[in-house]
């Protein structure tokens, strides 16, 4: 006589791994109707001063979506491709080794968790 074949319980199921955070598109956006040219750099994508290229409307209002994992980060406009600019709408900036500041976005986290001093 066979042996009945036994189900599996549900418990005995592998459980899905967490890939990780879930990122969000975060909106940056930068005033400046004279500039010919503005990208996005920051600590989520190494400083390259390429950066990441804004797109112009009509008024002079430059923007750019970028997906982020949640997190605090630090990040400055490239205007023309020589000028280093903060956020002028963001108070949440930390000095960098540059001895300028860093504006400083956070990302699906509250304003408590952000790192480093703000001035």
């Amino acid at each position: 006589m066979k042996e009945p074949v036994k189900k599996k319980s549900s418990s005995s199921r592998p459980t899905r791994t967490q890939k990780g955070p879930k990122k969000q598109s975060v909106l940056f956006e930068y005033f400046d109707p004279a500039a010919q040219v503005v990208a996005l750099v920051g600590d989520f994508h190494q400083w390259k001063p390429e950066g990441k290229p804004m797109k112009r409307d009509a008024g002079g209002l430059w923007k750019v979506k970028v997906s982020l994992a949640p997190g605090a980060y630090q990040y400055k406009f490239v205007v023309n491709g020589e000028r280093w600019e903060e956020d002028p709408l963001n108070l949440q900036r930390v000095m960098n080794e540059h001895g300028t500041f860093n504006s400083i976005r956070n990302v699906g986290i509250n304003a408590d968790e952000s790192f480093g001093p703000t001035a």
